[in-house]
């Protein structure tokens, strides 16, 4: 500018656009060498330890060439697994080395399980999830991982954290479960800096615009320019002011191509593989870890005591599969026991889910669970969302099932299918294209005539298969161990039942297996209260108790109730007992109900001691209150003529 006499003034936002767009250039030049056949490129199948569809390859490229873009591909066409791929070319070639993961508190386990699978990454050169308090997250920030993986949650008290790791590359998933981009986490999220970003979310432009806002801010905040501008240009009003739609909104999609690249299934129908599954890995709360260690704790004393005498009665057989029954009922969600709470992951993540898949205006999906109690909890969910379903189940009289089937085929309002493993044989459901496994069944051959009701002929569109499983529980213990497919396979734990007798080698076959799958059930985290507060929304209106009635295709009996377990524990371990497993007998009903109550006022004495399902703490004021089940019908009826009996006994003792 010297020759022209003028006086040039460079500020730091122009500097660092043109210092951007000449690492694009650069990083272009790289990947025509390395990849000079592009999305085709016999190289890129060999990225990861599974290949990449054209499609996918051709949204990694598309992440590096950029470094910071959006990838809002339809739900189901693997934006994680482009994101992965992303990441490990720009470890590889452009010397990444720190990568933060942002998601969902949910999630976060199974981008651990996603990234090792994909990458086989471990130990300092794998990933690391950033949990518990600030002190060991301060210590997990500090170590040299490749990969670390937090949650929205915890950006504004880490910021200081992170700024001091320095991550190179941004992975934003879900963005738009963050609903008011004017949260705290939103803006934290906004100060985090790093050359690279990724971000992921399936949902369309057209239906959130000034959420779609905020995340391109945080990819490059001068893309849509002054935000104010933008919606008056776009926003359609009505005479109040109240917005009422959006307006050219190709403009939008033409301004954003450059940093955004989004796919819809029809587009690449012809690549996607005829079936996918994916293995959902989601943490508990506090009170589902609770039930579910009462419960892992009456199973390692039976256990225990089979590994001394070889030998265990049919009462102990029944105590048994009750509690490792409840054990799995609990990974669904707290009311599968307690018929009042709903502490749980499974049923919001499912209606997240939803909320994706629905987008497509002709989707559909089944979903199956083994108890009609999750059915009750999706339906809030479902009902919350205007979301037409059927239920079936075993207790449908079998005149009505072919209306239910008939209305999810026919009635494009009915979205839905739920059914336990009474519709898992003799059912054609090739309407929907996405089947979720609430609870994986312990027989294989179950899991596949479930997936065998939409996964078949006439099936005309990919099929995806999603299967939801906790954390560090007896659910993942059930994917580490295979040895379950031998004597299980008869389906002793799927028909519940309480009556069936073992003996000789086949109880020995299957208490090995009981020792296998509970020995690896993995770590995990609870969620706090707070992080699950944060949550979708939950439904919090009351839904009936269904038990789950006896169908002859299943081949099993069915226990009459599934939250009615472990009656005889109380010789066993009675301060373990919960109010659901109550038996009876109204004497050990009450020594167990006193059992708690001590176990609850011990909890409530001592901050330190763990969590107790009868103690809950009102978040504002700090109280504590005692919430006190109460035990069936039939043994509080009993329980109180026993206590009658003494009462007047008494009375004739002090007259």
């Amino acid at each position: 500018m010297a020759k022209s006499g003028h006086e040039l003034r460079a500020y730091d936002d122009a500097l660092d656009f043109v210092a951007g767009r000449r690492d694009a250039e650069r990083r272009a030049l790289a990947l025509d060498r390395l990849f000079p056949l592009g999305a085709a490129d016999p190289k890129l199948t060999k990225l990861l330890k599974v290949s990449l569809y054209p499609y996918q390859a051709e949204g990694a490229l598309f992440a590096v060439r950029e470094g910071r873009v959006l990838i809002g591909d339809e739900m189901g066409l693997g934006k994680t697994i482009q994101a992965i791929a992303a990441t490990e070319i720009l470890a590889d070639h452009f010397g990444v080395s720190k990568v933060l993961v942002i998601c969902p508190t949910s999630l976060k386990y199974q981008w651990q399980s996603e990234i090792a699978r994909f990458t086989g990454r471990h130990g300092e050169n794998g990933t690391r999830v950033i949990s518990g308090g600030r002190a060991r997250r301060q210590k997990d920030y500090g170590l040299e991982d490749f990969c670390k993986i937090t949650n929205y949650e915890k950006l504004q008290p880490d910021l200081d954290l992170i700024a001091a790791w320095a991550p190179e590359l941004v992975i934003v998933d879900e963005a738009q479960r963050v609903k008011n981009w004017n949260t705290i986490a939103a803006r934290a999220l906004k100060r985090i800096d790093s050359p690279f970003a990724i971000v992921l979310t399936g949902t369309p432009l057209e239906n959130k615009l000034e959420e779609l806002i905020s995340i391109v801010q945080f990819v490059d905040q001068h893309r849509l320019g002054p935000t104010w501008k933008l919606l008056h240009k776009h926003q359609v009003k009505d005479e109040s002011g109240r917005v009422t739609g959006y307006t050219g909104l190709e403009a939008i999609g033409e301004t954003l191509s450059p940093i955004m690249i989004r796919r819809r299934k029809a587009e690449v129908l012809m690549q996607l593989p005829e079936r996918t599954d994916q293995t959902l890995l989601v943490p508990m709360t506090e009170l589902q870890m609770t039930y579910h260690q009462e419960n892992a704790d009456i199973v390692a004393k039976i256990v225990h005591r089979w590994r001394k005498t070889k030998f265990l009665s049919d009462k102990d057989q029944r105590r048994l599969t009750c509690a490792l029954q409840n054990m799995r009922m609990s990974c669904n969600s707290t009311y599968l026991l307690d018929q009042e709470s709903d502490h749980g992951v499974k049923a919001d993540e499912l209606a997240a889910l939803f909320d994706g898949l629905f987008q497509q205006p002709d989707a559909k999906a089944v979903v199956f669970s083994q108890w009609t109690r999750t059915h009750d909890i999706v339906i809030r969910r479902l009902e919350s969302r205007g979301i037409g379903y059927v239920s079936f189940h075993g207790g449908v009289p079998s005149e009505k099932r072919p209306a239910l089937v008939e209305r999810f085929r026919e009635d494009p309002d009915c979205r839905v299918f739920l059914s336990t493993d009474a519709g898992a044989t003799g059912l054609n459901l090739q309407h929907a294209s996405t089947l979720v496994n609430m609870d994986l069944p312990w027989n294989p051959a179950l899991l596949e005539q479930r997936i065998g009701r939409i996964h078949r002929m006439g099936q005309k569109h990919p099929v995806q298969i999603v299967n939801f499983v906790s954390k560090g529980t007896i659910e993942e213990g059930m994917l580490s161990v295979l040895a379950f497919k031998r004597s299980l396979a008869a389906g002793i734990l799927d028909g519940g039942s309480g009556e069936i007798s073992l003996g000789g080698s086949r109880l020995n076959r299957f208490m090995k297996d009981v020792e296998n799958v509970t020995g690896r059930m993995g770590e995990g985290d609870a969620m706090t209260p707070a992080e699950e507060a944060t949550g979708v929304n939950k439904a919090t209106e009351a839904a009936s108790v269904q038990e789950e009635n006896a169908d002859a295709s299943v081949g099993v009996n069915e226990v009459a109730s599934e939250a009615r377990a472990v009656s005889e524990v109380a010789g066993e371990s009675a301060a373990s007992a919960t109010p659901a497993q109550l038996g009876v007998d109204p004497w050990r009903a009450l020594a167990q109900v006193g059992a708690q109550f001590i176990s609850a006022l011990t909890a409530a004495r001592d901050p330190a001691a763990p969590a107790h399902p009868w103690i809950e703490r009102d978040a504002n004021t700090g109280l504590q209150s005692l919430k006190v089940p109460l035990p069936p019908p039939e043994t509080a009826r009993q329980l109180a003529d026993a206590l009658s009996v003494l009462a007047n006994s008494l009375r004739g003792t002090f007259r």
